[in-house]
């Protein structure tokens, strides 16, 4: 994909936000009357892409800085801290899972082993790697499942490759699998399920879905912030003009 395409990119609130404020800006400046205020600002709430949010602030002074930055395609290297510092090496911390007509879990700080095999029968089973680190850049998780369920939940950024087998049953791909990030480990997830099934889900932490939870509820209120401010500068400006 090239650089052509950016216009054509969904813009975020975030960038649209952006664009409300050098608006703001330059009514405050001068750069700026009332009704051009206006127009720009309800085209900017109203943009659907950076094409369309592009051309609101070319002619001003701070246009260039406004405008939402160009997308890269290419991610950049995983710093320290990231995914490098958590394939570890050494011994797991747990090499298997095993239910008939109960449960097993495996989730939080562990470390995945290169291979990991678990086995239910008519039972479940939950290996959640969203915490764990790994031994290896790629892991194995051999499931069979007969008569019951294991459930891998993945985080964002990590490749899965689905090979299991399954006959009365089967074994479910992620959904929304974009690619995977630079330096990220490989997940194999295969096996065999006979009147049960394998899943394989996406989640984010806790933590993560708490900070966009409040990223976005931040957002509203700066939203509903302009339009306030909006609002007192249209009552401004009337009583100005009476």
């Amino acid at each position: 994909m090239t650089d052509d395409a950016v216009p054509d990119l969904r813009a975020s609130d975030a960038d649209r936000e952006r664009v409300a404020e050098v608006l703001r800006d330059a009514l405050a400046e001068g750069r700026l009357d009332m009704g051009e205020f206006e127009e720009r600002l309800e085209a900017t709430y109203q943009a659907r892409t950076y094409g369309e949010l592009t051309p609101i602030t070319r002619d001003l002074p701070a246009g260039g800085a406004a405008a939402p930055a160009p997308v890269s395609f290419s991610k950049a290297p995983v710093e320290q801290g990231g995914w490098a510092a958590r394939i570890v090496g050494g011994e797991a911390s747990s090499t298997g899972g095993f239910a008939v007509l109960s449960g097993f879990e495996r989730r939080g700080r562990w470390t995945v082993p290169k291979r990991f095999n678990c086995f239910a029968f008519m039972g479940g089973g939950e290996i959640d790697l969203r915490e764990a680190n790994f031994a290896d850049r790629e892991v194995e998780i051999n499931c069979v499942a007969v008569m019951g369920g294991v459930q891998v939940i993945v985080p964002p950024g990590v490749e899965v490759v689905v090979r299991g087998i399954g006959v009365m049953g089967g074994f479910e791909h992620p959904r929304d699998d974009g690619p995977p990030d630079p330096g990220a480990p490989r997940v194999v997830v295969g096996g065999f399920a006979f009147w049960g099934g394998v899943g394989v889900e996406r989640k984010v932490t806790r933590a993560e879905r708490q900070r966009l939870r409040e990223q976005r509820r931040q957002e509203r209120l700066e939203r509903r912030e302009a339009r306030h401010e909006l609002q007192r500068a249209r009552r401004e400006e009337r009583r100005r003009d009476r």
